[in-house]
């Protein structure tokens, strides 16, 4: 049945019998399935030229869907169970998502071209096997991170690519909307966030060691209707979304626009333009009243745009933040004697504890990555571990839920082969087949600190990626390993059967093409796919795990 990611029960038909649909199947739609439902005569009705009419009174459609909470069981609430046979197919969900990814399935098994825009002209009846599925997924957290700031994805690249998470049964979508290259959400009370913060003069082409130079203005930003549809999208395909604002650091597009924000008493900070280069800028926020009240305001109207049901879990970045303006102003200095932190280090740290206490007040929950541990965190927050496993291991020994996201292992802007022919290369090697062996709980872990291993997301930072085409060559095919490392329960990852998987792809393949992924094919880039002579920075040997 080829199906990515592995369900966890699935077994065919001895006699290899399949159910011909024919062009004009019926639809029975239990109470709560209606969603999934509009789904199916959306998406999969666009491909098959199926108007899937509901099914008489009292009569069974050939295609039936039914919410039964019942059933979750050690499946959990998103399981769900598929059943082809004779008199249908029956798709029975333990929730409204569980339901959903049946239905994702069901479109698997219909076979690549159920994921086409229109139907094929004298294509042969549409069928599928026989089939009894029982599945549900390993973890509740099975997502990715979208950099949009540093390359700007317009509203119809994210739509699209909520689409292509829900596809590999991936739930969360991670949206790091700020940086020092970009700000790229509208606020209404500060405008000049997206009239000045939104757009940088030109764009270092490639690593930053590159010489060269995209002199042609970058620049974009969703409107707050945007993150609005966005944010309907998604809920529709119960994606969640993790909306970004960075602080302290990562901050120059913000400073930017409205330089108060900066440390003014060491730099001029009015002279400053939203960063063209990559890399860390030094330019951070200054510690003072004002500029809390202000990322108040700036968090006050994201959690309008992004209600609790879509994005329980904030994230405020808490990484990455250089010293040198605090050490050298006098009114950082100061406030650290005020507050009686300890020196720099505990400034940033009072920064993530402000936020950390002021979101819990309206029911949401901080996430950071992981130096935000380093300051001590309230009892609700959780943590991105991005640095390797150690500060998910700390973080989770110490009672606090984790994200793994170790770049060392799944940051998919890191190269997918060695040799001068991958486009601007970063980082450590890292192939299908390594993404496919990755798992979430290292195995030092207690068996309690695991239980506060929420899951897994793998991180797409876009610097050397500056079109959709582009994301596309670096996420995939990797992600459908991620999604299978992240939903299924697999062996240990040296016992995995990577062939089995390799196999399965052929047809998954053929999938991505339907959707027309610009994936990076098993032979290597097309020749198109190529960047020469432009810099990135391979780093060679086996990634450690830490």
């Amino acid at each position: 049945m080829d199906l990515i990611p592995l369900p966890r029960v699935a077994v065919p038909d001895e006699e290899g019998r399949r159910l011909v649909l024919g062009a004009a199947p019926t639809l029975s739609v239990g109470p709560g399935a209606e969603g999934v439902a509009r789904w199916l005569r959306r998406e999969v009705g666009a491909a098959t030229g199926w108007e899937l009419p509901a099914a008489a009174p009292g009569a069974r459609g050939d295609v039936r869907l039914e919410l039964d909470p019942e059933s979750a069981g050690a499946l959990g609430v998103e399981a769900y169970r598929i059943g082809v046979g004779a008199d249908g197919v029956e798709l029975v969900g333990a929730s409204a998502a569980g339901l959903f990814w049946a239905a994702q399935t069901l479109r698997q098994l219909l076979g690549p071209d159920a994921y086409r825009r229109a139907p094929l002209p004298g294509r042969p009846a549409w069928s599928l096997p026989y089939a009894r599925i029982a599945d549900g997924p390993r973890f509740g957290w099975r997502g990715m991170m979208l950099d949009v700031a540093r390359h700007f994805t317009p509203k119809d690249g994210v739509l699209r690519q909520i689409d292509l998470l829900a596809a590999h049964k991936l739930n969360v979508l991670h949206l790091h909307l700020t940086d020092d290259q970009g700000w790229r959400v509208e606020i209404r009370r500060h405008p000049r966030l997206t009239e000045v913060g939104s757009w940088r003069p030109r764009s270092r082409w490639g690593h930053r060691a590159s010489p060269l130079w995209n002199e042609t203005p970058h620049g974009g930003f969703y409107t707050q209707d945007d993150i609005r549809e966005i944010v309907a999208y998604a809920a529709e395909r119960h994606v969640r979304l993790v909306p970004e604002i960075d602080i302290p650091g990562h901050s120059q597009a913000a400073i930017a626009a409205y330089p108060e924000l900066g440390n003014t008493d060491v730099v001029d900070t009015a002279a400053l333009g939203v960063w063209d280069d990559w890399g860390i800028s030094e330019h951070v926020l200054a510690p003072t009243e004002p500029v809390l009240r202000f990322y108040e305001g700036v968090f006050e109207e994201l959690l309008e745009l992004f209600p609790v049901e879509v994005a329980p879990f904030v994230h405020v970045g808490g990484d990455e933040c250089p010293k040198g303006q605090w050490r050298a102003s006098p009114a950082a200095r100061a406030r650290i004697a005020e507050l009686g932190v300890d020196g720099e280090d505990g400034l940033q740290a009072w920064f993530i504890r402000h936020f950390d206490r002021w979101l819990a007040d309206r029911g949401r929950r901080l996430i950071g990555w992981d130096e935000i541990l380093e300051g001590g965190l309230a009892e609700g927050a959780a943590v991105s571990s991005w640095r390797g496993y150690a500060g998910g291991i700390a973080a989770a020994e110490a009672g606090h839920d984790v994200v793994m996201c170790p770049e060392q292992q799944v940051y998919l802007d890191h190269r997918q082969a060695g040799g001068a022919d991958e486009p601007m290369p970063i980082g450590y090697v890292r192939t299908l087949e390594d993404v496919y062996r990755f798992d979430p709980v290292p195995p030092k872990l207690s068996e309690a600190a695991a239980a506060h291993v929420l899951g897994a997301q793998a991180n797409v930072w876009t610097e050397v990626m500056e079109n959709q085409s582009r994301v596309d060559y670096q996420v995939f095919p990797r992600l459908a390993a991620f999604a299978e490392a992240v939903w299924s329960r697999l062996p240990e990852p040296e016992s995995r059967d990577y062939a089995a998987f390799e196999a399965r792809m052929t047809s998954h393949y053929g999938r991505l093409d339907a959707l027309g992924v610009d994936y990076r094919p098993a032979a290597g880039p097309l020749p198109r796919q190529r960047r020469p002579g432009v810099s990135g920075r391979p780093i060679e040997g086996v990634p450690p795990i830490v």
